[in-house]
């Protein structure tokens, strides 16, 4: 019912349109027909028309067709360069009812884009943490998503019963969790977490490739090489649109990460006692880091509790969700417009 719901009720996605049937649009569209929703979906060719409509899903020819559906919501799926295209088309018959929302990895360009085809008053950003490095609707698969956390995003203008749609496809209808932060502070994370290690994992491969003994090396190679190398097997070319989409933040945290191993190179060639305790301390600086994988190896249960939301308050609601996300709290279902139950599970002590 989307953001028609009655004023006391907590908005629902029951009907989903989905913009693109790759990897990520596919999985998330056979999720969600799966789990009961209703789901429209376009794709810019329709090769995987036949494999989506045995999944259950309603498939159309033309984009502007999902928004003549007048879904609860419709996710842009397609790659950000197709985005001006697809929203200039979707700009004159998009329904105020419906709640727009992406899975990009970068939330400031989207935005961005969204603005400049005046959409912004119904959008909501989202992004989830899911994938790998295959591509294509043929890669798909609905478990993807399986225990997948979504940020969630949102500016000065963003509307909450629009965040709750989108909370409710992710929390109902994927049967994800999420957290709720501003876009800046996404793109910067995401940064952190992901753009720049596929470029580290990439100059570690580039660095074998290039090295005469490579065949020994690769030879060599186990479990470390394996896990600190994934994501360079991705595909270059959409490695290298992601990079550049946050470029500003990827730049910044890579001259960090310099600095740094640079500062580590200069250590290790000294070899004197000052430099020997510095080296000590590089390696336990991570220490809070590896007690909590620690503790999530071992199978720690998470604490439950419950997270207060002042949506009837613009001024409030905003950094009330930012605060929760920076105590580590994942929002698993919203149990009424003004409370959700969350677990703790990303708190580094």
């Amino acid at each position: 019912m989307g953001v028609n719901a009655e004023v006391n009720a907590k908005p629902e996605a029951r009907v989903i349109a989905v913009a693109g049937l790759g990897l990520i649009g596919g999985s998330l569209a056979r999720r969600l027909a799966d789990r009961g929703r209703r789901v429209i979906a376009w794709n810019h060719r329709p090769a995987p028309y036949d494999l989506a409509r045995a999944a259950g899903i309603e498939c159309v020819d033309d984009v502007t067709d999902l928004a003549r559906a007048v879904p609860d919501v419709l996710v842009l799926c397609t790659p950000l360069k197709a985005m001006p295209d697809v929203l200039a088309k979707l700009a004159p018959v998009l329904d105020r009812r419906t709640v727009l929302t992406d899975v990009g990895s970068v939330k400031g360009q989207v935005r961005d884009e969204v603005k400049a085809a005046g959409l912004n008053d119904l959008y909501v950003g989202a992004h989830p943490m899911a994938g790998n490095e295959f591509s294509g609707y043929a890669a798909s698969d609905p478990s993807l998503y399986d225990d997948a956390l979504w940020a969630i995003t949102f500016d000065e203008r963003t509307a909450f019963d629009r965040l709750l749609v989108v909370a409710d496809m992710i929390c109902e209808g994927v049967g994800d969790r999420f957290i709720a932060i501003d876009d800046d502070t996404h793109d910067h994370a995401a940064a952190l977490i992901s753009h720049m290690p596929h470029v580290v994992s990439t100059a570690l491969a580039n660095e074998l490739t290039e090295t005469p003994g490579r065949n020994i090396a690769q030879a060599l190679a186990a479990g470390c090489w394996r896990d600190m190398t994934r994501v360079a097997l991705t595909d270059p070319d959409r490695t290298r649109a992601m990079v550049e989409e946050d470029a500003a933040n990827v730049a910044m945290l890579l001259h960090h990460m310099s600095e740094r191993l640079d500062s580590m190179a200069t250590l290790l060639e000294s070899g004197d006692e000052t430099a020997m305790a510095r080296i000590r301390e590089f390696f336990a600086v991570a220490r809070p880091y590896r007690e909590y994988k620690a503790r999530e190896r071992g199978g720690a249960a998470h604490e439950t509790v419950t997270v207060r939301i002042d949506g009837g308050d613009e001024t409030v609601w905003r950094g009330q969700l930012l605060e929760s996300a920076k105590r580590g709290e994942h929002v698993t279902h919203m149990t009424d417009r003004g409370h959700a139950v969350a677990e703790v599970r990303t708190a580094l002590v």
